[in-house]
């Protein structure tokens, strides 16, 4: 007979729900699909508002369409979170950046919406089992980033997608 599970601590429990969706951020922002297969299930169902897909289609969907596009950086903000025992319910609010268009003609597109999360535990590990989104509002407009003159020609290090991004290779070298 095996030993039960250790009981639940919910402080822990919050804390790891929210490292998911952190992880989540970066996984879309970097687009690295590993990052994102850990945060989702196998079996989870993503709807993003276009209709479910389970994880490795909606990665495969995803993916290109963030890659054509300069950035992206999605901040998550309030997050309230309902947990019974290895399940758990979270409705985490999103503000996300995309920079896209072709270069000189680029817009920024500024989406605010919200994740709708049911997660699992298994394993000891928490991951989303059903994401539905709602956007609530955007914002479009030519896009006004600059990378060069002034204090931006010292500032070297710039974001970028999976593998090339600082990350990778910071993480690496520890």
């Amino acid at each position: 007979m095996s030993d039960p599970a250790p009981p639940s601590d919910p402080v822990a429990d919050r804390l790891a729900i929210a490292d998911v969706l952190a992880r989540y951020c970066r996984g879309i922002d970097r687009c690295d699909a590993d990052e994102l297969r850990r945060v989702f299930a196998p079996d989870a169902v993503i709807d993003y508002g276009d209709g479910p897909s389970l994880r490795d289609a909606a990665i495969g969907q995803l993916l290109p369409a963030l890659r054509a596009m300069r950035l992206t950086q999605h901040s998550i903000t309030n997050c309230l979170v309902e947990i019974d025992g290895d399940r758990a319910r979270a409705e985490t609010y999103c503000t996300a950046l995309h920079i896209l268009g072709p270069p000189g003609e680029e817009i920024e597109l500024v989406v605010g919406g919200r994740y709708l999360d049911a997660f699992a535990r298994r394993s000891q590990t928490w991951q989303i089992v059903e994401r539905f989104y709602v956007m609530d509002w955007n914002r479009q407009q030519p896009a006004t980033m600059q990378t060069s003159g002034g204090l931006f020609d010292t500032l070297l290090r710039r974001g970028t997608r999976w593998p090339d991004d600082p990350l990778y290779r910071w993480r690496q070298a520890r």
